[in-house]
């Protein structure tokens, strides 16, 4: 009988560091693909436009107090990202029904075509890794970065 010099714990340590390189590896490879993307959606803007726009683009019209916070930016950037945004005819402000000394953002129609135009991008990008994977293989990811994520799986 032969025995392994490994114990459970050993196989365990292992197995998590090469875990955290999968997960280094695939967060490299997002910022990347986030990268392109963001030039694609207009190649003079620092990628962060492409984050104010695509949250634009999922929940709509804010304030660019709420636009920041959501992203993650302070908003001295977010304010002057959505002022070069706006000179380029991405974004359009209106006053803010609620507070006239405010404004909202939205995108404008060239605006939401770019950010969609960058999106499905990003989806062709997902869909050459994927598919030649089957629907249980992509199912089982789904399920099991959502138990990484703490959130919740939707597949």
């Amino acid at each position: 009988m032969q025995t392994s010099s490994h114990t459970p714990s050993d196989e365990r340590e292992r197995l998590e560091l090469a875990l955290g390189d999968q997960v280094n590896a695939l967060l490299s490879a997002t910022r990347a693909l986030t990268e392109r993307s963001a030039a694609r959606f207009h190649e003079g803007l620092q990628p962060a436009a492409f984050h104010i726009a695509r949250w634009l683009y999922a929940f709509g019209p804010a304030k660019p107090s709420v636009i920041a916070e959501a992203i993650g930016m302070d908003r001295s950037s977010t304010s002057t990202l959505i002022g070069r945004m706006r000179r380029l005819d991405l974004v359009a402000a209106s006053p803010d029904p609620d507070d006239r000394r405010g404004v909202i953002v939205g995108l404008t129609k060239a605006g939401t075509v770019r950010v969609g135009d960058a999106l499905a991008d990003r989806g062709d990008e997902l869909h050459a890794r994927t598919r030649d994977w089957s629907t249980e293989d992509l199912s089982q990811l789904i399920a099991l970065l959502g138990r990484l994520t703490g959130g919740r799986a939707t597949a």
